[in-house]
């Protein structure tokens, strides 16, 4: 399914080759060759659906498993981007912990924080503690869920009205803060 990363093509944005075959009478090849040429203008992402969630679903319960995402900052609603990064952690705790029970929650938590600060060894982090850093995600179990798609990637979860970055408010009752409050960590910090 091929998106514009950078400036809308309604023609293309959502589309798979098959969609453009038909919509324009082509061959694959003379697909390949117009999103090339679009390219130069729009440049233009694609997401390939091979995934098995079966294989998800048993890699995920794996206790040696963390959770993580390799989506970054956007200015929401503006530039294709992909449904993770609005999604990665109410996914896992919505659709797989509570819908089809892979895992308790507790461990799901501990993927998505504890695990990973001790494996990259991010100090002060990853554990509600004294003189560590307040990264604090509230949640309702019962309603957190993603709500970003393919084709409608900007949305925010629901179930998740309160969040705290480095001790300071980012999201109060749904409503996200304009600053961001949190910085890069490196290994080790």
């Amino acid at each position: 399914m091929f998106t514009s990363l950078v400036e809308s093509d309604p023609e293309i944005d959502g589309k798979t080759v098959a969609d453009l075959m038909e919509a324009w009478d082509a061959e694959p090849i003379e697909v390949a060759l117009e999103i090339e040429r679009r390219n130069a203008e729009h440049r233009i992402g694609a997401v390939g659906f091979t995934m098995s969630e079966d294989n998800l679903r048993r890699i995920l319960a794996h206790p040696l498993v963390m959770v993580g995402t390799d989506g970054h900052l956007e200015v929401f609603g503006k530039f294709a981007t992909h449904p993770r990064n609005y999604g990665t952690y109410p996914r896992v705790l919505g659709k797989y912990v509570r819908e089809e029970g892979i895992m308790p929650l507790g461990e799901a938590i501990r993927k998505m924080t504890s695990m990973p600060a001790g494996r990259y060894n991010l100090r002060d982090r990853g554990w509600l503690r004294p003189g560590h850093f307040a990264d604090v995600v509230v949640f309702d179990p019962d309603t957190v869920i993603d709500n970003a798609t393919f084709t409608d990637a900007h949305q925010y979860p629901t179930g998740i009205p309160y969040v705290v970055v480095n001790g300071q408010v980012a999201v109060d009752d749904n409503v996200t803060d304009a600053d961001h409050h949190g910085r890069v960590l490196r290994r080790g910090e």
